[in-house]
């Protein structure tokens, strides 16, 4: 919420206050479309699905009105494969500001026009993923040349200063003794960056979390670092405790109390909600998928950003997401 004005974030956090009290959803990710332009190691999803019909923006926006979250997430798939994605974040974007809107994409197909006519149509932040400081992005990805055009574009997007792209990254046994570095690059290319845990229930391919002893204290050692940098002012956006959270996740195995459907929930690109992008489960209306899953959900499988923020309690999301911008607390924004 860096860039919003003090009566739009307080708008955002009362409605934020009601949803909370009520179990409605703060935040709501659209998958607007299950084709993508990557095949990613650590994802389920890659190639284009001829067949696919996807929502449409005015559907979308209804969806959106049910829920009224706080923030809503453009996702996929790649989202930027939806000819329409300008129109489908105008459609959801309220007159006042409402909702925080933040498009996920692995970057391949963003230019500055784009960037532009999405940041006119209401996007609040770009979020780009990027899993390492040198091409090696490329590999993991399946998208030769990614990380080199990444490395013109971001900082041409930045350098119109708007402070609203911010980078992604999945923390996995492959990347953990990079995080600095990836730090470093987000710093050099004017942007921020913000980490989460791999997990394996989209795959099933263990081989990428962070589990012999060696490798959890290279992560806690990365970590720590990261704590530090931080702390002097870098382009971390991550809260303290969330960073802890990403060792604990790998040295426990899980950790449990996840809200997926009450806090925050998944809309699929035909319609059908899902508590998140790690469970079959889908329904109709949020109520449905309360009763399916929410009640008796104890999963504790995955340490996505979307969870760590959503799973807090009342009093430390009031202090990272008001206070931080009314400048009397250290900061973090939506991820």
């Amino acid at each position: 919420m860096d860039q919003l004005g003090v009566a739009t974030v307080l708008r955002l956090f009362l409605r934020g206050s009601v949803n909370y009290l009520a179990g409605r959803p703060l935040v709501v990710s659209f998958e607007l479309t299950g084709s993508c332009n990557a095949r990613c190691k650590h994802c389920d999803k890659g190639g284009i699905l001829r067949d696919e019909t996807p929502l449409s923006p005015q559907r979308i926006r209804e969806i959106y009105r049910e829920l009224r979250p706080v923030a809503v997430q453009l996702s996929g798939g790649e989202p930027l494969l939806r000819r329409d994605v300008v129109e489908v974040a105008r459609a959801i974007k309220e007159r006042r500001g409402a909702p925080y809107l933040i498009l996920v994409s692995n970057g391949a197909l963003m230019n500055a026009d784009k960037y532009e006519a999405l940041r006119a149509a209401g996007v609040n932040q770009f979020s780009i993923s990027l899993d390492f400081p040198d091409e090696r992005h490329d590999d993991f990805r399946s998208v030769p040349g990614l990380f080199h055009r990444l490395e013109r574009l971001v900082p041409q997007l930045t350098a119109r200063g708007h402070g609203d792209v911010v980078l992604n990254c999945a923390v996995s046994r492959l990347n953990a003794g990079d995080l600095t570095r990836l730090c470093e690059t987000a710093r050099a290319w004017g942007s921020s960056i913000s980490f989460s845990a791999y997990s394996a229930l989209r795959t099933g391919n263990t081989d990428y979390l962070v589990s012999s002893p060696e490798d959890l204290r290279r992560l806690r050692g990365q970590l720590d670092a990261v704590l530090d940098i931080k702390r002097r002012g870098g382009p971390v956006r991550n809260p303290a405790p969330d960073l802890d959270g990403i060792h604990r996740f790998f040295a426990e195995g899980r950790i449990g109390g996840c809200r997926a459907g009450y806090r925050f929930l998944l809309v699929t690109p035909e319609g059908f909600f899902r508590p998140c992008a790690h469970k079959p489960v889908k329904a109709r209306s949020q109520r449905e998928l309360i009763e399916r899953f929410a009640r008796t959900n104890d999963c504790g499988g995955c340490y996505v950003a979307i969870r760590s923020y959503c799973d807090k309690p009342y009093l430390p999301l009031l202090r990272e997401q008001v206070l931080t911008r009314l400048g009397r607390a250290p900061g973090a924004g939506l991820r």
